[in-house]
């Protein structure tokens, strides 16, 4: 019998997986259906309850969305204490997530023309560099989180986070030529490129909490490195769909292979505590952009087994999988999970691995967007 849905879940639509399911539709060559979704975040920026600098929501309200009203953010009524309550996380902005909207506009943008979501862009792109840029130049923080109108900033940086904006910064600014966005993108590449780890070959998850100052290490302005002890797969797997990766990175694949490696696939972390749906799709992409299509297709093949009857894909075979990670910075223990229930982002990135789509240029492999 399926588990309860949490209360913090049952009427949320997390933005990430939203962008992801834009950019897999697109892929598919449904444009009609990537461009409601698409709408929905336009209406998200537009009419936000409380900010207008160009920030979206790491989760919105699940539904219809209602014009002319402020985008709801998700939430739920709380017997006990007898009030609305809503997660911080899901009301947070993470700098990710940010740029993951972006990708989805920049690949609506190639796939419809429409100037709008490339002027989107770029507002997404101002909102990064103005809240989360590094005072020393190189990457950019986790964002905010907590409740409106005062939320946290969040002092770490993660290497993953960094990926995304390189990606969406360089795309832009390939289109629009601006050289402020191109730095915004080499900021970001040069936070990838320290945060691989030589001595053991993998990519670091990002920098420590900020418990040190930024002075500390001086070759590293955000802080330092977190231990290669606790590791993540997309932060293995993501540099190498980058148009510019970089060949000494190739060692983080045989870290894929050492540290992630369970029966069917890759675990989310180094734990290996259960199959990543989601991750595993992420592998079998980047197998294909790295020439490896026979690993590719053999990801894709296990991928089957874990489809529901409605055709998605589920999070995890397991009941629950752990990250290591927490949600937020009140969170004492990892409090980060997916369970065994249908996903979305797991659902599109199957399809984008099955196309060999790459989010980060638009196209097939690892190849650039032709100019519009």
């Amino acid at each position: 019998m399926e588990r309860e849905v949490p209360l913090a879940l049952r009427s949320t639509a997390f933005t990430y997986d939203n962008a992801l399911a834009i950019i897999a539709l697109v892929a598919c060559g449904d444009a009609d259906r990537a461009r409601r979704i698409g709408a929905a975040l336009l209406h998200a920026l537009a009419d936000d309850r409380t900010f207008r600098d160009g920030r979206v929501r790491n989760a919105y309200r699940a539904g219809a969305v209602r014009t002319g009203e402020a985008a709801l953010l998700p939430g739920w009524w709380d017997a006990v204490a007898g009030h609305w309550a809503e997660d911080p996380y899901q009301d947070g902005s993470a700098t990710g997530n940010v740029a993951w909207v972006a990708l989805a506009f920049l690949t609506l943008h190639q796939a419809t023309g429409d100037i709008r979501y490339l002027a989107t862009t770029r507002t997404l792109l101002n909102w990064i560099e103005s809240q989360t840029r590094s005072a020393g130049g190189t990457g950019f923080t986790g964002g905010t989180c907590g409740y409106d109108p005062e939320q946290v900033r969040l002092g770490w940086a993660s290497t993953e986070h960094n990926v995304d904006i390189a990606a969406a910064a360089a795309w832009y600014a390939r289109i629009s030529g601006e050289r402020r966005v191109a730095d915004m993108a080499d900021a970001a590449r040069r936070f990838v490129d320290i945060a691989f780890v030589n001595a053991v070959g993998c990519f670091a998850i990002g920098t420590v909490p900020a418990s040190t100052p930024p002075s500390a290490n001086a070759a590293f302005p955000l802080g330092p490195l977190a231990e290669a002890k606790h590791l993540a797969l997309d932060t293995q797997l993501w540099p190498h769909l980058l148009a510019d990766a970089a060949p000494a990175w190739s060692p983080s694949l045989a870290c894929v292979e050492r540290h992630f490696a369970i029966a069917g696939g890759y675990d989310f972390d180094n734990d290996r505590d259960g199959l990543w749906v989601e991750g595993t799709a992420q592998a079998a992409l980047t197998f294909q952009a790295t020439g490896q299509p026979a690993r590719a297709e053999a990801l894709l093949t296990g991928l089957r087994m874990h489809r529901a009857a409605d055709g998605w894909l589920y999070a995890t075979p397991a009941s629950r999988l752990t990250t290591g990670l927490t949600i937020g910075p009140d969170s004492q223990t990892p409090d980060f999970f997916y369970f065994n229930r249908p996903h979305l982002g797991a659902t599109a990135w199957t399809a984008l691995a099955a196309l060999g789509w790459n989010p980060f240029t638009g196209k097939h492999g690892k190849s650039l967007p032709s100019r519009p």
